[in-house]
């Protein structure tokens, strides 16, 4: 028996601008995150074992029966799980990049649209390229240099908890009522041409928060952390598919970390960093 060790890596997302509305033919920025997902592959001809996270065995499994290879998987990530920062997508990359090697974009984005059916393609061309893109449904994602009041900004991660739905539910959802729900959409899609053209960057974050709230993906749990981060003089907002109960993933909150921290402690919600 032969077996092969490789590895693969792939970034998580942040979604600056765009949440759903991306989906409608709406323009979004999305940028790399540090955090990292790494998969070391051993191809076996005789076994499948698994060291992968419980509940995303199987979503493992389907993505490496789908690449035509057989073997051993081993997972480590920095990315939190399930919480809107691309760790889906990113496991379709890493495992793609392990077992095919580096040149697998084709195959890679096939699979994808497979096991993510319905997705904006976003996720996938940001994890991908690892650059600051602007992303227009059926358009060329372009890379773009980010307005320097925003690289200077600067921001932390906290988590929320998950959400009580995933994310291809909450987009059916979303997209049910869309007739509806058009204002809020154009404001999120104005909200990217805003920050490109280099608008107060707090403010445009907070008018893409009223705007996300509107669509009904921001818990009560979230919206108590955003008005809180705002009284002191900041700006918050969801950067991934939220959620109608529970948790809303992952929030971008900008502001004086010290002051975040404060706000943490009293909410019991954990900063993951930036």
């Amino acid at each position: 028996m032969t077996t092969l060790k490789n590895s693969g890596s792939a970034c998580g997302k942040i979604i600056l601008t765009g949440e759903y509305a991306v989906v409608f033919g709406y323009p979004g920025i999305a940028i790399p995150s540090p955090l990292q997902m790494t998969v070391e592959f051993a191809d076996h001809d005789d076994a499948i074992v698994w060291d992968v996270p419980r509940g995303w065995k199987d979503y493992a499994l389907d993505i490496l029966h789908r690449t035509g290879a057989a073997g051993t998987l081993t997972m480590t990530s920095d990315i939190p799980l399930g919480k809107g920062m691309g760790a889906s997508t990113a496991l379709v990359i890493a495992i793609c990049r392990a077992v095919l090697g580096p040149d697998c974009y084709e195959q890679a984005l096939a699979i994808e649209n497979i096991v993510n059916p319905g997705n904006s393609g976003i996720d996938f061309a940001v994890i991908w390229n690892e650059r600051p893109l602007l992303f227009r449904k059926g358009q060329e994602p372009r890379e773009i240099t980010l307005h320097q009041s925003l690289r200077s900004l600067g921001f932390s991660l906290v988590d929320t908890g998950a959400p009580d739905q995933q994310t291809p539910e909450l987009v059916a959802w979303v997209t049910e009522r869309k007739d509806d729900l058009q204002s809020a959409l154009e404001d999120i899609g104005n909200c990217t041409e805003r920050l490109l053209a280099g608008e107060d960057v707090l403010t445009v974050i907070r008018d893409h928060n009223q705007a996300q709230q509107k669509l009904g993906v921001v818990t009560d749990k979230a919206k108590k952390l955003i008005t809180k981060i705002e009284q002191q003089g900041g700006a918050a907002k969801v950067i991934g598919a939220g959620g109608r109960t529970g948790g809303s993933g992952i929030v971008m909150a900008m502001c004086n970390r010290k002051r975040v921290e404060t706000i943490l402690h009293d909410e019991r919600m954990q900063l993951i960093g930036w």
